[in-house]
């Protein structure tokens, strides 16, 4: 039996209240997790999570992984390496082109929030929905550990520590930082897979021409 459009409509409209309910109250706790960390002090770990945040920027700590890897590893250091650029590439454009405009989030008030001097880095200019630094640490650990796990287990690790240190240093709320890696563990595969096709196709003529 249908139900009644004035029915359907009640339903429909209920949930949307809950819903946006929800987002109301995760809202919140974002800002009183963030509020939280600012409001903490931690002078021992300001300075090493300030620095750690600015190496991450423009992928220049993942690149120096990369290059040790490759250096290192031999022919699984190189797969790996490989892996890990390309997932960062893939993941940048992704957030920077489609989620961030998407989202259009403004960035955190350090003034309001009285996030210690001793803790900032350059605010960025970008939206602040999901965070990118978190984004492209995740997935370069996921493209490095689908090659080498070994190595992928100390880099997830140093991914969480960029991820966290972004909200430490005030230039992003916890939930972006949980986006970022969401977006990294998830889009690293798909170019792991892509630098893949590529390697066998590689392997292929080198067989044909052989």
């Amino acid at each position: 039996m249908r139900r009644p459009p004035a029915r359907v409509g009640a339903v429909t409209g209920a949930r949307a209240r809950g819903l946006r309910s929800w987002l109301e109250d995760a809202h919140r706790l974002d800002l009183a997790v963030y509020a939280a960390v600012a409001a903490t002090p931690t002078p021992t770990m300001d300075e090493c999570l300030r620095r750690l945040s600015g190496a991450a920027d423009h992928s220049k700590l993942w690149l120096g992984c990369s290059a040790a890897l490759a250096a290192v590893g031999g022919g699984r250091g190189r797969r790996a390496a490989e892996n890990g650029m390309a997932s960062v590439a893939l993941t940048s454009a992704v957030v920077n082109l489609a989620l961030k405009p998407l989202g259009n989030r403004h960035r955190p008030d350090r003034v309001t929030a009285e996030v210690p001097i001793t803790r900032q880095v350059a605010m960025p200019r970008s939206t602040s929905w999901p965070s990118g630094h978190s984004a492209s640490a995740f997935a370069f650990a996921t493209g490095v550990g689908a090659a080498w796990p070994a190595a992928g287990v100390p880099l997830t690790a140093l991914a969480s520590l960029v991820a966290y240190s972004r909200v430490h240093t005030g230039v992003h709320y916890p939930s972006d930082a949980i986006a970022g890696t969401v977006s990294g563990v998830a889009l690293a595969p798909v170019a792991v897979a892509a630098v893949a096709r590529r390697r066998r196709r590689r392997v292929g003529r080198r067989h044909r021409a052989g």
